[in-house]
């Protein structure tokens, strides 16, 4: 086996191993990264259903509230208008998903599911989370869920929601007088709850992998060329031609040149060795002749 092969099955392996353990951590940090991303994303989404739900209590309330003894209109109250908002932003981002779900809520509609009561009862326990995220699986897919705490901290909202009596008399028409009553100032009742799959995250996670590893290819490409050229030209050939030559040498023939290396590395201190081991040679040659 030659040395250049030698040379190059060793570089192949090296790089191969190299590749492997760079392509696994880049996968790693870069599907990180990405959930990173998607969580950013869902931190945009509920940014925008705060700013609905707060323009929806400062100014749409105050104007349509006066007529709640006579006729409740839902678009009165920040969680529907927040979700019926990002069910037309859900039209350009279907992906994500938005529910405001409490444990005794006015709308049936806002009942959580049992993940969703979990995650409330989670936020309820400790006042000092401000978000939790969990991967959920699903008809054979994974979900990245977030909730956001829904805390009371408007004495207003407690007009609807601690006792029948003191709320419209046609939201107790339209909702009824078993739920969502009972709620207190600084309680967490609920929460924002933002899903997105995480096939977000592994594609982009795979599209960017797939990029660095064809970097890395690349790279390890120009190294094979360049280390190839190199090697060529700065021992293979040095060598072969000295080899040529000692053959020649041992053979008794001492009529092929000195061949010296220009430069000061080894192979030109190898060279000068062999042009002097020569030399001893052939006066001994010469002396046992004579």
């Amino acid at each position: 086996m030659g040395l250049r092969l030698k040379y190059n099955i060793a570089l192949f392996l090296a790089c191969f191993i190299g590749l492997l353990a760079a392509a696994g951590i880049s996968y790693s940090i870069v599907q990180k990264s990405a959930v990173e991303e998607v969580k950013r994303s869902a931190d945009l989404v509920r940014a925008n259903a705060l700013a609905v739900r707060s323009y929806t209590v400062n100014n749409i309330d105050p104007l349509l509230s006066d007529n709640n003894d006579i006729l409740f209109l839902p678009e009165t109250v920040a969680a529907f208008s927040a979700q019926t908002v990002f069910s037309t932003l859900q039209k350009q981002f279907p992906e994500f998903d938005y529910k405001e779900a409490a444990l005794d809520p006015t709308n049936p509609a806002d009942l959580p599911n049992e993940l969703e009561k979990s995650l409330i009862n989670q936020l309820r326990a400790d006042p000092d989370l401000d978000q939790i995220s969990t991967v959920v699986e699903r008809e054979g897919s994974k979900f990245l869920t977030i909730a956001f705490p829904l805390t009371i901290k408007q004495k207003g909202c407690l007009t609807c929601h601690s006792t029948p009596d003191a709320a419209p008399p046609a939201m107790i028409d339209l909702y009824g007088p078993d739920h969502g009553f009972g709620w207190k100032l600084g309680e967490t009742v609920g929460a924002q709850i933002i899903t997105a799959p995480m096939a977000i995250a592994d594609k982009r996670a795979r599209e960017t992998g797939i990029i660095l590893v064809a970097g890395f290819t690349v790279v390890f490409l120009l190294v094979f060329v360049i280390t190839n050229v190199m090697l060529g030209r700065i021992v293979l050939r040095p060598v072969r031609l000295m080899s040529s030559a000692a053959e020649k040498v041992s053979m008794g023939d001492f009529s092929v040149p000195e061949y010296k290396k220009p430069g000061n590395d080894e192979i030109s201190s190898l060279s000068l060795s062999f042009n002097r081991v020569r030399r001893s040679l052939e006066r001994a040659m010469s002396m046992i002749d004579d």
